[in-house]
């Protein structure tokens, strides 16, 4: 292990009255102009490239997918000691299950603890960056702070000491290092700066501009590539033939520093990012397109459900890593511990192992939205009991590890922890809480629970409690 380099004892003017300096750093809305570039630095890793590539749902769900990770430092960084426990534990539950091997045959684990620190590592760096590309970096004292209380969250996620550089003075060797001797200009980095945003759907906070966003995403989209190719590090350019050039350098300087005098003229409010802890995002409910008036609604219902639940990964098929990412969604939610959450992978693994079985026409091992459609219609229209020999199970885990005190229904708060979050309004929890509550006794039981999600699959009209599932048009 190396030695710790003594931390200088500095000023007390020099930090904040109340919160850390990292917090202080990690806090300010400008740090959202190195984010990408912090992006660009973990991907570009063999390991997290591999690992995106086969599991992340940042494809088809990009702003879900932020939002998850703004959380997570929220509660890494922000939080007090309990919830930075309880994230901790939630990220070595998800971890330890993404592992494989890639397209060059090379072996992964996002255990590993090397690139675990890689990670946190850029995170620090990251931070170091936008202090000095604004024109105002840290002085070699607050460094020296900002690295010791970065190194108290990296113990608490477990990461070795020995896997990160022993002082600041070694973080910009080190990460040169690794980027000329183990990061890669793949695939995944490649899409990550010039195809992501270009495609990304249009976020739910954009309300009435929501029609330009088509223009919109082109714009930010150059803006964001120009700023995060500038950006990077020397090493970087050295490394795979990029380069800032003079377009990308008056760009960098005029954001960074603009938004450097901006801030420091703006109240706290508007300067620092509100931290909230309350528990991980959920994805609105979104209208499921209606059949026309006679017609079968189920073949639309399904078609939304494979969109929207299943191809998590956005790849336009399905497979045992899409499962996973949606098993996850729901269980970071819920904060189970890792027998129950085991339990629910375990059925939601189940289901899919017949799913595919019955779909899988074409025998790639995935399937794809005609597939899936057309399996679950010849299997409910063949079958009564077609859903209780797979999805039902499932189902049936998800009540019960959503049934937090074992009292063999749901409450009102445990609906709203299960299918809310932030982003729906209470009315429409309140609304869905009320469909699924058939008998009216102010609980959602397990039979009723089912019943919602067997309707979803079965009715022929959208007239049932359970089609509504993803929400009324």
């Amino acid at each position: 292990m190396r030695p710790v380099t003594p931390v200088p004892s500095v000023p007390p003017a020099a930090l904040p009255a109340v919160e850390t300096l990292l917090k202080r750093t990690l806090g300010e809305r400008r740090i959202a102009l190195v984010a990408w570039r912090l992006l660009v630095l973990q991907i570009a890793h063999p390991v997290v490239a591999a690992g995106m590539d086969r599991y992340s749902t940042y494809r088809a769900h990009p702003w879900r997918r932020i939002e998850h990770t703004m959380e997570s430092g929220s509660r890494l960084f922000f939080a007090g000691p309990e919830e930075r426990r309880l994230e901790v534990a939630r990220l070595q539950r998800t971890h330890r299950r993404i592992q494989g091997t890639d397209a060059a045959g090379r072996a992964y684990s996002a255990q590993d603890p090397e690139v675990r620190g890689w990670v946190m590592v850029t995170l620090y760096e990251s931070m170091t960056a936008m202090r000095e590309l604004s024109g105002h970096p840290l002085s070699p004292a607050e460094l020296d702070v900002l690295y010791a209380e970065f190194l108290d969250v990296c113990a608490a996620l477990g990461i070795p000491r020995e896997v990160l550089p022993g002082s600041a003075a070694e973080v910009p060797a080190h990460v040169e290092r690794t980027v000329r001797e183990v990061l890669e200009y793949g695939p995944e980095v490649r899409h990550m700066l010039h195809g992501l945003l270009r495609e990304a759907p249009v976020p739910r906070r954009l309300g009435r501009l929501a029609p330009a966003w088509p223009l919109l995403r082109v714009v930010i989209a150059r803006t964001v590539t120009a700023l995060t190719v500038s950006d990077l590090p020397p090493a970087w350019h050295e490394r795979f033939g990029t380069s800032r050039g003079p377009a990308g350098a008056a760009l960098s300087w005029t954001l960074h520093h603009g938004l450097r005098h901006a801030m420091a003229l703006a109240p706290d409010r508007v300067r620092y990012r509100r931290r909230s802890v309350s528990g991980a995002p959920a994805p609105a409910r979104r209208a499921v397109p209606r059949a026309r008036s006679g017609g079968d609604a189920r073949p639309a219902r399904l078609e939304a459900f494979f969109r929207r639940v299943l191809d998590q990964t956005g790849n336009g098929r399905v497979d045992s890593a899409d499962l996973q990412a949606m098993v996850h969604t729901m269980c970071w939610r819920l904060e189970l511990p890792a027998e129950r959450e085991d339990e629910v992978y375990a059925a939601f693994e189940d289901w899919w192992a017949r799913l595919r079985e019955a779909a899988d026409s074409d025998g790639d091992g995935g399937v794809d939205c005609r597939e899936f459609v057309s399996a679950m219609l010849a299997g409910v229209d063949r079958d009564p009991a077609y859903l209780e020999r797979g999805l039902v199970p499932a189902v049936r885990a998800l009540f019960r590890a959503a049934d937090r005190d074992g009292s063999g229904y749901l409450g009102a708060d445990e609906y709203r922890l299960l299918f809310g979050g932030p982003r729906v309004h209470p009315a429409e929890l309140n609304d869905g809480f009320r469909e699924l509550d058939a008998d009216g006794d102010g609980r959602v039981e397990e039979a009723e629970f089912v019943a919602a999600f067997c309707d979803f699959f079965t009715a022929r009209t959208d007239s049932t409690a359970g089609t509504g599932l993803l929400g009324r048009a």
